[in-house]
Order: C-alpha cells, then sequence, then structure tokens
C-alpha cells in the first residue's frame, strides 16, 4: 500500500505499506457495484456487541434511523474481543459472494487484504462529494490511501498502550503509582502477589496475551526500534528483541490461567472489583467502566481504577482506528452510503465515541463532550510532541497473514511458556508475511 507523505512520526504504516506489491483486482476509483439505489435497508457488519461498543453503535443506529427514515438497519455484528470471530464469518462471506452493505476494519494495513482481492469499492467520490478530506486529519487519510484512492471511513481513533489499575490493591500491596517501566512493572506484580491475595495482572482470551506482547514490546525496545520491525528486512531475532520476550515471559507469570476463558471485559472489570491489580487493554475500556448500567459498570475514576500510558511507553501513542468500507457488490449500496455518511459525521461520532471510550476520527469534534481519560487522549492525540506507533494487533501495521502468524506463535508460547521458541516463531512470521 503506497501512501502519500505522512505527517508527524507517522512512518510505520508507510514503510509496511510502501514496499507492498499489491495489485488491485479490477478495482476502479469510481467502478459501481451492487443496486446503487437500493437504500430500503442496510446490513452492517462489526464486532461491536460488548459493553460501551454496543451503546456507541446503538446511538449512531438511533441517529441514522431518524436521519433514514425509509431504510432499516439490520445490526450483523459478531460477539468476540477485537473482531477475532467476526473476521472468521466476514471472510467467508465475502469468499461466497455474500457480502454485508458495510462492515467494520481497522484502518492501515488490515485492509490491504481486502483491497488486494478487489472485495471494497475505493471511495473517493463519497469523500469528495462530503468534503471529508477537510475534517479528518492527513496523516490517518494517509493510512486509509492506497495507489492514490480512500478505502475505508473511520470513525475513531483508540490507544491500545494503557495501563489501568486500581488503587486500593496497590496501595495494600505497597506500590507507588504506576510503574514508569517494564522493569518496575515487573517488580510491582511481584510485590501484589507476594503481598496481597489478588491477581497481578488480569488477562482476557488469548488475543489480549498479543495485546500485552505489543505493549511490552513497545515499552522495553522504545518507539523507533518498536517501529522498526514492521519494515522489510527487520531483525526480530536481535537481542533487544530477545530481552523484550524473556520480559513478556516473565510479566505471564503474573496472570492466571483461568483468565483465558473470558474476553477482555471479565479481564478488565476484575480491575475495577478490586480482585485484581493492573490491566493493560486499549481506551475502549474506559467506556465499559464510566458506561451505565445495564452495559457498563458505573465505575468511578480515580476511586475505583486510574490509568497511565503501559509501563516504558509515556508519550507515545500506540494507535488503531475503527472505520466502515463499501464491499464489492453490496446488496444495498445507497443504504450503505447513507450509513458511511453517518459514521463520517460530527454527529454520529460524538454520538458514539463517548460511549465508546474512543476519541473521534474527525478534527472538528466537541471538545466538551470528551472528559476524564478521554480529555487526556485528546490532548495526547493532538500534541505534536506525542510519538505515534501503530498496533500490529489491532490492524495498523500488520497485514492479515502476519497478524495470524504472530497469534499462532502466542499461542504455542501459551502452552510451552518458551521466549526462545516464540522469539523463532516471530521471526519466521516476518519473514513470512510477504514483505
Amino acid at each position: 500500500m503506497r501512501v502519500r507523505a505522512p505527517r508527524r512520526r507517522w512512518t510505520v504504516f508507510a514503510a509496511v505499506a510502501m514496499t507492498g506489491a499489491l495489485a488491485l483486482s479490477g478495482c476502479g476509483a469510481n467502478e459501481d457495484s451492487g443496486s446503487g439505489d437500493d437504500r430500503s435497508k442496510v446490513e452492517v457488519f462489526s464486532w461491536w456487541t460488548g459493553p460501551g461498543e454496543a451503546d456507541g453503535l446503538a446511538a449512531m443506529q438511533a441517529d441514522f434511523e431518524k436521519k433514514n427514515p425509509g431504510t432499516k438497519f439490520v445490526n450483523a455484528a459478531i460477539a468476540g474481543g477485537s473482531g477475532t470471530q467476526a473476521k472468521a464469518v466476514l471472510a467467508s462471506r465475502l469468499q461466497n459472494r455474500k457480502p454485508p452493505d458495510s462492515f467494520q476494519g481497522h484502518a492501515g494495513a488490515e485492509l490491504l487484504d481486502y483491497i488486494k482481492a478487489g472485495q471494497i469499492e475505493p471511495l473517493d467520490d463519497f469523500f469528495k462529494q462530503n468534503n471529508l478530506k477537510s475534517v479528518y486529519p492527513q496523516q490517518l487519510l494517509d493510512q486509509i490511501t492506497y495507489k492514490g484512492h480512500l478505502y475505508s471511513v473511520p470513525v475513531n481513533i483508540h490507544r491500545s498502550n494503557v495501563l489501568w489499575y486500581n488503587p486500593g490493591v496497590l496501595k495494600e500491596a505497597g506500590v507507588s503509582g504506576a510503574p514508569k517501566s517494564v522493569a518496575e512493572f515487573v517488580t510491582a506484580l511481584k510485590a501484589v502477589k507476594d503481598r496481597t491475595k489478588k491477581v497481578p495482572l488480569s488477562l482476557g482470551a488469548q488475543w489480549t496475551a498479543d495485546h500485552l506482547l505489543e505493549n511490552v514490546l513497545l515499552g522495553d525496545l522504545g518507539t523507533d526500534a518498536y517501529n522498526a520491525l514492521w519494515k522489510p528486512g527487520a531483525d526480530w531475532g536481535a537481542p533487544a528483541v530477545t530481552k523484550a520476550l524473556d520480559d513478556f515471559a516473565e510479566i505471564m507469570r503474573y496472570t492466571t490461567l483461568e483468565a483465558a476463558s473470558t474476553d477482555w471485559q471479565g479481564a478488565a472489570k476484575a480491575v475495577v472489583d478490586g480482585e485484581a491489580a493492573f490491566n493493560i487493554m486499549g481506551d475502549w475500556a474506559y467506556g465499559y467502566f464510566t458506561g451505565s448500567a445495564p452495559n457498563g459498570l458505573g465505575k468511578k475514576l480515580d476511586t475505583d481504577f486510574k490509568y497511565a500510558a503501559a509501563p516504558g511507553t509515556d508519550g507515545t501513542y500506540l494507535w488503531l482506528s475503527d472505520s466502515f468500507t463499501l464491499p464489492k457488490g453490496a446488496p444495498h449500496k445507497a443504504g450503505a452510503q447513507a450509513w458511511l455518511k453517518e459514521v463520517s459525521s460530527k454527529e454520529g461520532q460524538d454520538l458514539f465515541n463517548p460511549k465508546k471510550g474512543s476519541i473521534p476520527a474527525r478534527k472538528d469534534a466537541d471538545k466538551s463532550l470528551y472528559t476524564g481519560y478521554l480529555q487526556y487522549a485528546f490532548e495526547q492525540w493532538n500534541n505534536p510532541g506525542t510519538k505515534l506507533a501503530g498496533s500490529f494487533w489491532h490492524g495498523v501495521n500488520a497485514n492479515n497473514k502476519w497478524h495470524t502468524d504472530i497469534d499462532t506463535a502466542v499461542g504455542l508460547f501459551l502452552q510451552n511458556k518458551d521466549a526462545g521458541k516464540l522469539q523463532q516463531g516471530l521471526v519466521s512470521a516476518a519473514k513470512n508475511s510477504g514483505l
């Protein structure tokens, strides 16, 4: 995926993308397909079924239905954190040429496979007609541009490197605040284990271990070296990576095997319920923590939980963006375009993001709606001094094959606990990534 020259430090995805020699399968900039004037309904495919995210989707749906009274909204969401289940279902539907009218995809390298297969339409005309290039940050537009064409409509920006912790548990363990480095984190985990009966680090389904891995790599390697891992010829066998993987293995000793049976919500909830000291999860957890019942937990910042950048990552925004696409052959193309208009609108994003626990992708959002952690995220994202790194697990800088191969290596590690074999798996994954 060739991108325009990015602003700030947006080099990770550009380096990955510019080397991709992917060819579009007959997918022109203004190609038409599906029933172009059919807006009788719109089937929207996502993985937003959990607390916070489901509330945000419902808020956008209500606004969409108000603006489009003749269009039936069909929520085709598939449960499973990070889209692990949804992506498998989507792949089958696309292969069988039964696409939804619009589907969720992470902005960045995750979209390359859909583009290569000719499964999504360019959205140049849509962006032009709705004057979207002026309201989105240029660096974000760069991530969804392939060979000069735009392929998805971002609805938000998330931060992946957030440490959530319970201040009461830390006090009980004699830990004074959030650890600032990976080494301090290990020391704090040991203190919680030795001095309390609480879980030091809550973990959920396997993908949450992948998520933890990217945070440990970033925390140990630093922003520039982490970003370099996703460039062609990167040395995943380097001693610095070995050290980071050894730290990852050590950190994993302070999690519980039982936690693998739940998804991110259960792991995050353990922190605010005082059952665990720490959880490293994206900022979608904030919407879950503070949201109202029945889906939210109604917890209070600074009382029930606190937050900080993941150990060793302060000053770096490990970012991802949820976006929506227009599949080739969408049965109700006009309905899909109406949904994309909702997703891209100021009103839609300001309804969705405070509930989801994210900040809007647009530059003209109502900042007064974003308080607590979200105010901090706003400031961090828009601070020129903040470094940027792309989340590999959440689609920014690893294509689907690389993503899957990393997950396989992590899955094997969860069984054998061998950091050396994990590194061998990651070296192989990078070598076979197609870069």
